[in-house]
């Protein structure tokens, strides 16, 4: 069964099961992640994002067309699945997901109520890492709100209004805390106060928070105000097809996309859009180059159950130990966890199945220590 028919399934299902980083006491499991799309108007971010998750939205040549936040959810295409339904002869097959969320462009002065202001920015407060979209291509029917493409001078418009915003946030809670310091209180609101006037001091300076280096306990302060600036972001610059493949020179964490090509590719189907591909010289699409993008900034790896049930796709942060991969299946996989049953992908689909690599001694019986690889298929044992 194609990934792409899985969407209302997925949608359905993972909308209502949908564990991010660090909800369960902390600890570091992941079932789907989510992406945040911000740009300024028309460069390109709802062509893309309805190129991405093949949903039909408002993509006019005019700025704040997209003034409510658009979510889609994208199945991960993971071509081992497949091989693995087929021995498995499982009857269905659940990639993982990931979330793109798309908002309205913001404009500089955002923070100070141009445009339609920083309010929707509260859209993607909950997202994993940020999507910034940065126009790099040259079309004189397409209006730049600056009146001319500068990537550069684009990039940092929007990370000024994303400082601003968690400027606006921090001081507030910062506020609150030395109010309450001054009645009774205890350790733990002495570091909050610490941590936040440190936050305070980067963004008034103008850096992004993710440029400071931070202990897990300052991480675990920070997070709980959901700010914009500690947030992995990519950089995404849309370019014209004539410039695909080449190399741009473009900074770290950034990606060249073509919005264009994407769409053309979305409305193909799996092999029409292979073939096409193939005839642009490209290895991988521009979605592709994103989600791998996006697994390295996270720290994420997929590990695999099949069966003949199904086969299903599970996404966990690197260094994920056994019984926390087990969590994400289930919670009572990890209260229960006695042992697990490994091996790599390509070595069970070698041997033709689990008896098999029975057999052949490869497959491994791990305890509680074991941390989960990328491309590893378990079979969870527990209580």
């Amino acid at each position: 069964m194609p990934f792409y028919n899985l969407y209302d399934l997925i949608c359905s299902v993972f909308k209502l099961n949908r564990f991010r980083l660090g909800d369960r006491n902390d600890e570091k499991i992941f079932m789907s992640f989510s992406l945040g799309i911000v740009g300024l108007p028309n460069v390109g971010k709802s062509t893309l994002f309805q190129a991405l998750t093949r949903n039909k939205v408002e993509a006019s040549n005019y700025p704040f067309c997209t003034i409510d936040p658009n979510v889609g959810v994208v199945p991960v295409p993971d071509e081992r699945l497949e091989k693995l339904a087929q021995m498995s002869q499982s009857a269905k097959i659940i990639p993982t997901v990931i979330e793109f969320v798309d908002i309205a462009g913001l404009v500089k002065g955002a923070s100070e109520g141009e445009g339609l202001g920083n309010k929707f920015l509260s859209h993607i407060r909950q997202v994993d890492a940020i999507v910034q979209v940065i126009r790099y291509f040259q079309d004189e029917n397409v209006t730049h709100v600056h009146g001319q493409v500068n990537p550069e001078y684009d990039k940092e418009v929007i990370n000024l209004e994303l400082i601003i915003a968690d400027l606006e946030t921090v001081r507030r809670n910062l506020d609150k805390i030395i109010s309450k310091l001054k009645g009774p209180h205890d350790k733990n609101d002495e570091k909050q106060k610490e941590v936040l006037e440190l936050a305070k001091k980067t963004l008034e300076e103008n850096k992004m928070l993710n440029t400071l280096e931070l202990s897990s306990e300052e991480k675990k302060i920070l997070k709980q105000f959901n700010l914009l600036t500690i947030k992995p972001i990519i950089y995404l610059y849309n370019v014209s097809e004539k410039d695909l493949g080449k190399d741009l020179k473009l900074p770290e964490n950034a990606l060249a996309i073509c919005a264009k090509t994407e769409a053309e590719l979305a409305e193909l189907s799996p092999e029409e859009a292979k073939e096409y591909l193939k005839e642009l010289g490209i290895a991988k699409s521009g979605l592709d180059n994103l989600i791998n993008a996006s697994y390295r900034l996270l720290n994420l790896i997929t590990f695999i159950t099949t069966g003949p049930e199904e086969t299903r796709a599970w996404t966990v942060e690197n260094g994920a130990k056994a019984p926390q991969a087990a969590g994400v299946i289930h919670t009572d996989f990890a209260k229960g966890f006695i042992r697990a049953e490994v091996i790599n992908w390509q070595q069970l689909l070698d041997d033709g199945g689990w008896n098999q690599a029975k057999e052949k001694g490869h497959m491994k019986m791990e305890g509680k220590e074991y941390i989960i690889k990328d491309g590893d298929t378990v079979h969870f044992h527990f209580n």
